[in-house]
C-alpha cells in the first residue's frame, strides 16, 4: 500500500493505482474534473496511465455550475 494525500486527506491506495481509479473511487466524473500532481496538471488523456507514487498529493477540482 502506498500513502498519499487525496485532496488534502492522507489516504492508502494499493501500488499501480492511477489517476482514473483514485477518481472513480471517488465518485467524480472524470469529464467534469481537473487534476493537480504535485503542482501540476494532469492532462485528462494521461488519466489512466499516471500511477501514484508514494507521497504524491493529488488535488481533483470539479466544475459548479450556476449563476
Amino acid at each position: 500500500m502506498l500513502t498519499i494525500q487525496f485532496n488534502g486527506q492522507p489516504t492508502s491506495v494499493p501500488e499501480g493505482t492511477t489517476i482514473e481509479d483514485l477518481i472513480q473511487s471517488a465518485g467524480i466524473p472524470s469529464r467534469f474534473c481537473a487534476v493537480e500532481r504535485n503542482l501540476e496538471i494532469v492532462p485528462k488523456n494521461r488519466y489512466a496511465m499516471t500511477t501514484v507514487e508514494e507521497n504524491d498529493s493529488i488535488e481533483v477540482v470539479t466544475l459548479v455550475g450556476g449563476g
